[in-house]
């Protein structure tokens, strides 16, 4: 596994990967903080260009992501985490609107387990969900963390009032 970090303005963000395709994007900071392996290998150069879109995308400059991504799941999770997907930039839906979208609306709860266990933050925008009551529900970054990316996407998509 290679591995390297970018600082924005929510913490060191740790970038994990094959080569190839990125695997992880995970926070420091919060309940599923997470920090290198010292079994893999450092590599800032295989992530140029996510550390670029990242940046763009913290600068207010980039709305969609280009780079392959290759998240490890279950059949069910890989679901649920491309439907996270679609969610428009700027915008946010309930657990239950995922689990319809997948066409299993009983599924609340799993789809809030495959939210929470999305390998790939904020480009598998996981933070654009929250709860049906329209408050900001848990989050791996912590709340703090999840306040600011659909702040910025507020602000930078037209819709901050």
């Amino acid at each position: 596994m290679l591995y390297s970090f970018i600082d924005s303005p929510i913490g060191p963000l740790l970038l994990t990967g094959d080569g190839e395709s990125l695997q992880g994007l995970h926070f420091s900071t919060g309940k599923k903080a997470r920090g290198a392996d010292p079994r893999w290998r450092r590599s800032d150069d295989t992530f140029r260009d996510v550390r670029l879109q990242i940046r763009e995308y913290f600068g207010g400059e980039r709305k969609t992501f280009d780079v392959p991504l290759a998240p490890q799941g279950t059949d069910f999770q890989i679901s649920v985490w491309q439907a996270l997907a679609k969610i428009p930039y700027g915008e946010t839906c309930a657990y239950a609107d995922i689990a319809k979208g997948i066409g299993n609306p009983k599924a609340v709860r799993a789809v809030g387990s495959a939210n929470g266990n999305n390998p790939i933050a904020i480009i598998v925008p996981c933070h654009r969900v929250i709860g049906s009551d329209g408050n900001l529900t848990g989050f791996g970054g912590g709340l703090d963390s999840k306040r600011y990316l659909l702040e910025l996407e507020a602000r930078n998509s037209g819709l901050w009032s």
